[in-house]
């Protein structure tokens, strides 16, 4: 039978054999860390879900204000010196 001072033993040569994957493994500064903390922090599933979420609604948000912005462009009717009628839109002075 194994004594487990050997079990141990395998186990720790088999862990120090195995590389860490990404730059948690490399030897850097800490500035280096520092300045690029997404290098060495490990992903957070629930904060990248809640992050895109959040994105993606002021994205929506902004189109949906561009849209309203194209329909509400304060159109009145006109009459041009032949009689017609037709739509023109509000200007200022200052234009």
């Amino acid at each position: 039978m194994s004594s487990p001072e050997t079990e141990t033993g395998k186990a720790t040569s088999k862990e120090s054999g195995f590389k860490t994957p990404g730059l948690r493994g490399v030897q850097t500064t800490s500035l280096f860390r520092a300045v690029n903390p997404e290098l060495f922090i490990k992903p957070n599933k629930p904060v990248m879900a809640f992050g895109l979420v959040t994105i993606s609604l002021c994205v929506g948000y902004l189109g949906y204000l561009h849209a309203t912005k194209e329909n509400d462009q304060q159109l009145y009717e006109a009459i041009d010196s032949e009689g017609e009628r037709y739509m023109r839109r509000k200007t200022s002075r200052w234009d």
